[in-house]
């Protein structure tokens, strides 16, 4: 078993040095060559070598030495040499060492005491210590500070030992003494600190004593002070009212880190108002005043909790906390934008929009690299404030059209998917939007931002004039007929090989696009962010931006403009009186759809028109020359449906995410009713009335965290090994976030006693085992309850293995009963999470692992199996529940979920039925780590098949 050690230090030299020129360094008078040969030395052992014969060697030449860090390094040499043999009992040449060590502490440089000190802490050997134990407490009075706050730290690591009350019995009371004198700030909280841990009666008789000074004494003893006040108030609860006036006390400290946790002591020991609104303040001053961008983001994350908790008085701090936007920080602003969107009520909503818009203003001004951004940020954070509380619409909805044409394409995207919304939710902004959205189209230059504004365009263009002004707005943009000569069409034939390579690298670089399904689709590159130059045709200068996306080869956007042209042409039907408007509108639309189809049957681009787009518009041709009542009725009513259905949808989903949050617990109907108004005032502050008031209404909604009964417990009790072993073992396995808790019980089930029992442990995967248990004797027939604690790294599945070793008086050779295997299920750090199409798209196109799952399961129907696909991966369906209304054969349908590390677990689901009724697809994973990768795929596997 690897021995627990508590120096470290990094050696990177594979191979080590020769003995013999250590030990000749050594024994010469080079003090350099000394520190260099000690250093090797002890790197050498820390890598696993004995060097026994030097021990000798140290004692003669080093031992005696006066320079101050050979003496350090012969601490750290002693501190990891071997010091007892196999059966625990201290080696003889030890007590070479105790007369050393004895010198050093009455040494006459106050540095060689201290470090010495300082070494004994880190001291195990009751046998060393002892006779030391003199020297130790007359350094307790030495003039120098650092000898006596390293002289209490001594102290206390030698009366935390198993025999330490015994070698020290009246060590708390000479510390105590000791504490009431001192005036070093340092060995003062050292003092309190050993009073703390070993004599708790006493620090709290020294703490009430001195009440009235806390707020006087240094920040090193206040941060002592809190820890006490945590712990007393979560053992005796009875006594938090004058712990609480401590703490309300200590938050007017001039230090940042007291102030902070006196914040978290407050919120963690009582849920009055006057609490929780005094920690609130004080972590939006500390928001403010701290200029370090990981403590902003520490202080975000503590305002997080409180909104979670504590909303409505969280609602008051909302412009306070917006004051955080300030920071340059983009992850210190999206925090800021979370908490407050969640923080927006009817009261405080003006304001709130009116901050963003002077925020969005700025981003105007400066041309700073995460300008767009953040530009985009608030936009997303404004439209989520106008979906919530339309009346504010109008005040947002024509600032934002301003950035149509921003730089920043998925920041243009935002603004469109925005306008979309509020147009159709506000009907009496309608107007007002169409007309500003066809003043700014010219300046879109985003093709995706352009298709969406187009299906705006021809969706909400309702009178005359409104019409008129859409058609002739999509002609402007669209420039002089045809799109290209035949001069052109001849050179572009005849061109050389290098200005084609060209052309298709600059102009036609495609990628794979995701689609909302989850399948993939080709687009252009150009198309996203390119905005080409003016083109010369038939000697006129055209400018248009529809024009230049179009020469990019961009056919969706072609089809886009053809069915807004149909769809302005059949409501010009309905709106026109005149039949010849009419007909030369539809003349002058059929030109322009035929002339689009002309190009891309051309070689003037270097990639044809792609057969969806070619049909798209041949369907639009047709349309316009013959036009039927049922198909008018699809394209000018069917299409506005299936949006106000999304939207419905959406609004639906939000509304129960919301309603799912704010459900509670309810009493039982035999719980004790508690009348909190007929409690005595007698003896209790306001704040502490409060806070009992609180705490009876927690009770009375059941809001109190309950401890699990020992059904539940028995239910997660797993058995380590076999009933016929003479060691019985089980282990009760806790997992919170980061950390996993064995609650290990072992019986002795033997007529013997079992000497030097150990639980060895061992983990495979991103596991880490803390701390090793120690060795326990175990008499006959008797239990011990172990404890091991393990820290989890990442989302993946991980295995705890291991042994039991012990020894008896009957048996020489170690006995060993080997463990059954533990395994921690990926589902243990996964929860539901809900993200936007976009982001989804975006993060499915950037995830480099992926893993590919064939569809292999009994259930025959597509819906079912996606329900217990979501329910075996614990993850949420982005997918609308109106796509997978239906009985077509097929389903696509996206997944994702979080884990408790922050990583993201994206799942595409595509399944189709066959003539045999079987299922048939892939379930797809992707995630920016390996393991959730794996790990989910290997779960999915296994269940889903269902029924398990």
């Amino acid at each position: 078993m690897e021995k627990s050690c508590s120096l470290l230090i990094h050696f990177d030299k594979g191979t080590p040095a020769l003995a013999n020129e250590i030990k000749e360094a050594l024994e010469g008078s080079d003090v350099p060559a000394k520190v260099d040969a000690m250093k090797k030395a002890v790197m050498l052992l820390l890598n696993g070598e004995t060097l026994p014969h030097l021990f000798i060697t140290i004692i003669r030449y080093v031992l005696p030495s006066e320079d101050h860090t050979i003496q350090k390094l012969l601490l750290l040499y002693l501190e990891i040499i071997e010091k007892t043999d196999s059966k625990g009992r201290v080696l003889p040449e030890m007590i070479l060492i105790c007369q050393n060590l004895r010198n050093n502490l009455q040494h006459p440089n106050e540095y060689i005491r201290g470090v010495t000190l300082r070494f004994l802490c880190r001291l195990n050997e009751v046998d060393i210590i002892e006779p030391l134990i003199p020297s130790i407490m007359s350094n307790l009075e030495h003039r120098h500070p650092y000898v006596r706050r390293n002289a209490i730290l001594a102290v206390m690591a030698v009366y935390k030992l198993p025999q330490g009350e015994q070698l020290l019995a009246d060590a708390p009371e000479k510390i105590e003494n000791v504490l009431t004198t001192e005036q070093d700030p340092s060995a003062k909280r050292n003092a309190f600190l050993m009073l703390f841990q070993c004599a708790q009666e006493r620090a709290i008789n020294y703490l009430l004593t001195h009440v009235d000074r806390v707020s006087d004494w240094g920040d090193l003893l206040q941060m002592v002070v809190l820890d006490l006040v945590r712990k007393v108030c979560r053992t005796n609860k009875g006594e938090k009212g004058k712990y609480i006036k401590i703490i309300i006390s200590l938050l007017n400290s001039p230090s940042a880190a007291v102030v902070y946790e006196c914040a978290g002591t407050l919120v963690s020991l009582s849920s009055a108002p006057t609490a929780i609104r005094a920690a609130a303040n004080t972590y939006c001053q500390l928001l403010q005043s701290q200029s370090d961008n990981n403590v902003k983001l520490i202080v975000l994350d503590r305002l997080n909790e409180l909104k979670s908790s504590h909303r409505e008085i969280m609602v008051d701090m909302i412009m306070d906390v917006l004051r955080a936007l300030s920071s340059p920080n983009l992850d210190i602003r999206r925090k800021t934008l979370d908490i407050v969107l969640e923080l927006i009520t009817p009261r405080n909503i003006n304001e709130v929009v009116l901050t963003l818009k002077k925020e969005v203003m700025k981003t105007q001004s400066g041309e700073l690299e995460k300008n767009g951004e953040y530009r985009q940020m608030l936009i997303q954070a404004i439209h989520s404030c106008a979906v919530k509380f339309p009346e504010v619409a109008s005040t947002v909805v024509h600032l934002l059209m301003d950035f149509l044409g921003d730089n920043n394409v998925a920041s243009a995207i935002d603004v469109v998917v925005f306008v979309r919304e509020i147009i159709e939710t506000n009907p009496k902004l309608r107007v007002s939007i169409v007309t500003r959205l066809l003043d700014t189209f010219y300046q879109i230059r985003a093709a995706r931002v352009c298709s969406c504004a187009l299906w705006i365009i021809g969706e909400y263009c309702i009178s005359l004039s409104e019409v008129e002004s859409g058609i002739a707005t999509i002609k402007q943009c669209l420039g002089d007929l045809p799109f290209y000569s035949a001069s052109e069409e001849g050179e572009a034939n005849d061109s050389s090989k290098k200005s084609q390579q060209i052309n298709s690298t600059t102009v036609s670089s495609r990628r794979p696009a995701v689609l909302a399904d989850g399948t993939y689709a080709t687009q252009s590159a150009a198309s996203e962010t390119a905005f080409s130059p003016p083109t010369v045709v038939q000697g006129s200068l055209t400018a248009g931006n529809l024009r230049s996306l179009l020469l990019t080869g961009d056919f969706f956007l072609g089809a886009v403009v053809a069915c807004t042209l149909t769809k302005l042409i059949l409501r010009l039907e309905e709106v026109q009186p005149s039949k010849v408007e009419v007909n030369k509108a539809t003349t002058n639309a059929l030109l322009i759809i035929v002339s689009m189809i002309q190009l891309g049957q051309s070689s003037a681009l270097p990639h044809p028109i792609d057969n969806d787009s070619y049909d798209r518009m041949v369907l639009c041709v047709r349309l316009l020359c013959n036009t039927g009542n049922e198909v008018r009725k699809i394209w000018l009513n069917s299409c506005h449906e299936s949006f106000v259905k999304m939207l419905s949808d959406k609004q639906m989903r939000e509304t129960e995410e919301i309603k799912a949050k704010a459900q509670i617990s309810h009493s039982q109907p035999d719980d004790l009713i508690d009348f909190y108004h007929l409690k005595s005032r007698r003896g209790m502050s306001q704040l502490e009335l409060e806070d009992a008031v609180q705490d009876d209404l927690k009770r009375a909604t059941g809001e109190f965290v309950k401890d699990e009964t020992d059904a539940n417990k028995l239910n997660r009790v797993l058995q380590l090994t076999g009933f016929s072993d003479p060691v019985y073992a089980e282990a009760y396995v806790t997992v919170h976030h980061y950390d996993i808790v064995l609650d290990v019980t072992v019986i002795n089930r033997t007529k013997e006693t079992l000497q030097n029992l150990c639980l060895e442990l061992a983990t495979m995967g991103d596991l880490k085992l803390v701390e090793r248990p120690q060795n326990y004797t175990l008499a006959p027939e008797s239990s011990k309850q172990i404890k091991a604690n393990i820290k989890v790294s990442s989302t993946e599945t991980g295995v705890i293995f291991g042994n039991i070793v012990y020894e008896t008086s009957n048996v020489f050779d170690r006995m060993v009963v080997v463990l059954n295997d533990i395994h921690i299920d990926i589902m243990d750090y996964i929860s539901p999470a809900v993200c936007s199409d976009a982001a989804f798209r975006t993060m499915w196109a950037e995830f480099e692992w992926e893993n590919k799952v064939a569809v292999n399961t009994v259930i025959q129907d597509e819906k079912d199996f996606l329900d217990h696909i979501i329910k075996s991966t614990n993850m949420k369906c982005l997918t609308a529940l109106s796509a997978l209304e239906g009985e077509c054969g097929f389903l696509a349908a996206n997944l994702y979920a979080k884990s408790v590390f922050g990583e993201d677990a994206l799942v595409n689901v595509s399944i189709e039925k066959q003539a045999d009724s079987k299922l048939s697809g892939y379930i797809r994973i992707r995630s920016k780590t390996q393991g959730i990768a794996l790990s989910l795929g290997d779960k999915i596997t296994l269940k889903q098949k269902g029924g398990s």
